[in-house]
């Protein structure tokens, strides 16, 4: 399979080159990417030594690496353009029409995008994350008035990554609570979830994906062998059609769809963004 070395270079953590670049990747199929993350290039220092381990890896190399940018600096994003790679300046590209469209020239800083601008919504993620810590899997249900969603799923169907994603990306504050055996052959809502119909949502999975994820926290085990990850998945889903809980197939999807999904079928507003 044909490989390309990434580069994603940013002045501060490199989450929007990342996720802006992955996204843009993952439209190539039959292409095997080597990632390779150069965070905090805030000084020129920094800069040549990236533009060094860059074009080491085009001299050894068929194709010329691609690099990923959102550096801010002007005069970094034209060091870093000199490089021997196949450049992409997610800053310059809109910066400029921005301040064509909005007659406001750019303040051009630095860590903007992942800055504390905003200490209340700041603390109202973290006050989120905090809920969905205390609220694990059922563990803790006296705050469930608080919740804004109460996930419900099996073992391992990807309840707690949604929610601590729901409330570190939006301040959602999302609880879960899982189906156990007792729940699914009695073919009805938990008493502690059943006062809060209204804000459950149901997680499914295909029951060969599941397995493999329970295999290797249990390998070998009754709980992830595929008949009892069969059963549970089907009964899970037999429970929420017959109680009128919307839900939805993580089998597929990554976490962050997962939560965008589930915001926009239930219409939670997002506190944060």
């Amino acid at each position: 399979m044909k490989q390309r070395t990434v580069f994603f270079v940013s002045d501060r953590t490199g989450i929007t080159a990342e996720t802006l670049g992955h996204s843009l990747l993952t439209q190539f199929e039959g292409i095997r990417f080597k990632t390779v993350n150069l965070p905090f290039l805030d000084s020129f220092e920094k800069i040549k030594d990236a533009i060094i381990r860059i074009n080491e890896v085009s001299r050894r190399s068929v194709d010329r690496p691609i690099v990923f940018s959102t550096l801010v600096n002007p005069e970094s994003r034209e060091m870093i353009a000199s490089a021997e790679a196949v450049f992409f300046d997610f800053f310059g590209t809109f910066i400029g029409l921005l301040e064509q469209e909005l007659r406001v020239q750019s303040s051009c800083t630095m860590g903007r995008s992942h800055g504390l601008v905003d200490n209340i919504a700041y603390g109202v993620r973290m006050d989120a994350v905090n809920f969905a810590m205390a609220n694990d899997d059922g563990a803790v249900t006296r705050s469930y008035p608080r919740a804004d969603v109460i996930i419900l799923g099996v073992s391992r169907s990807g309840k707690t990554p949604t929610c601590l994603y729901l409330s570190l990306q939006f301040g959602i504050y999302a609880a879960n609570y899982p189906l156990t055996e007792e729940d699914l052959e009695k073919m009805r809502l938990p008493v502690a979830v059943a006062p809060y119909r209204e804000k459950l949502y149901g997680l499914t999975i295909d029951p060969e994906r599941l397995q493999k994820i329970r295999h290797e926290r249990r390998p070998d085990s009754p709980y992830s062998s595929l008949r009892r990850c069969q059963h549970e998945t089907r009964r899970a889903e037999s429970l929420f059609q017959a109680e009128g809980i919307p839900y939805l197939s993580t089998t597929t999807l990554s976490v962050e769809e997962i939560a965008t999904t589930l915001l926009a079928k239930t219409g939670i507003e997002r506190r944060s963004f």
